[in-house]
């Protein structure tokens, strides 16, 4: 079983019993987005508030270095005129509604995801409140120097009781990436590899770019993945059923065939 939604996984998980999933592998936002609303002068070094009027939107956590991956189908709108550095406003480049979709989940989401789940693996784990663990994980990105601006590394908290690892791999290239924290599915393949066994259930309930969808099928794992974003939904939809249709180890090539007729009718409907 490999499935996605198109839904918020709030609303999804509130459907499951308890103990649903195996292992939830998780990349949640964990920056406050369009959350706050502050005073121009704060935000915006050099900005002024007769530019923007009396507030403007709290940039994300990017800044504004990955404006191309702003999505126009989810998240929170940005309201105002935010100004941009290429001149002019937000509204004015992107339209209306510009969406942040780097804000992060309340409490809630996390009491429903280890209600449903029996282990679980969450990325940017350090930025939220929960109990220690002598098992982290630490994505440590091969090309990224100390002089870059970019964080050299990633902490996944895990709900394990073993010992911490260290998994070096370069980040996912430029030409193959259209999610902001998009992660390379070699990264999961290793997850999955340490802490998964054939025949569990998997959850991702920000499924992205869907590295993770990619990762549990091609180890033969059932998998089921929720995104809010219908842009980000529709890309990685387009991404899983390319690389299925490339073949796969575990699965003949009649079941391919099914699952590639299956998506078809998923994508037009």
């Amino acid at each position: 079983m490999n499935e996605a939604y198109l839904m918020d996984c709030m609303e999804y998980m509130k459907t499951l019993p308890d103990n649903a999933f195996d292992l939830a592998v998780v990349d949640p936002p964990y920056g406050d987005g369009c959350s706050q609303t502050v005073h121009a002068e704060r935000e915006r070094p050099g900005g002024t508030a007769s530019a923007v009027g009396s507030t403007a939107t709290k940039w994300n956590r990017f800044g504004q270095r990955f404006d191309r991956y702003k999505s126009p189908t989810g998240g929170v709108a940005w309201q105002g005129q935010v100004p941009c550095r290429t001149g002019g406003t937000w509204a004015e480049k992107y339209g209306k509604k510009i969406i942040a979709w780097d804000v992060a989940p309340k409490k809630e989401y996390f009491d429903e995801l280890f209600r449903i789940s029996r282990n679980q693996i969450i990325w940017g784990g350090n930025y939220f409140e929960l109990p220690p663990t002598r098992c982290f994980l630490i994505w440590r990105k091969l090309t990224i120097s100390d002089a870059f601006s970019m964080a050299m590394a990633e902490y996944a908290w895990t709900s394990f009781n073993s010992n911490a690892k260290v998994f070096e791999y370069a980040p996912q290239g430029k030409g193959d990436r259209f999610h902001p924290t998009q992660k390379p599915v070699a990264l999961y393949a290793w997850t999955y590899k340490n802490y998964a066994k054939p025949g569990m259930k998997i959850l991702d309930t920000h499924l992205g770019s869907g590295s993770s969808r990619i990762a549990a099928w091609d180890a033969g794992l059932d998998f089921v993945g929720t995104e809010i974003d219908e842009t980000y939904f529709r890309l990685q939809e387009e991404r899983f059923k390319k690389h299925i249709a490339q073949g796969n180890l575990f699965l003949p090539q009649e079941k391919v065939a099914e699952q590639i007729d299956l998506f078809n009718v998923a994508l037009n409907e």
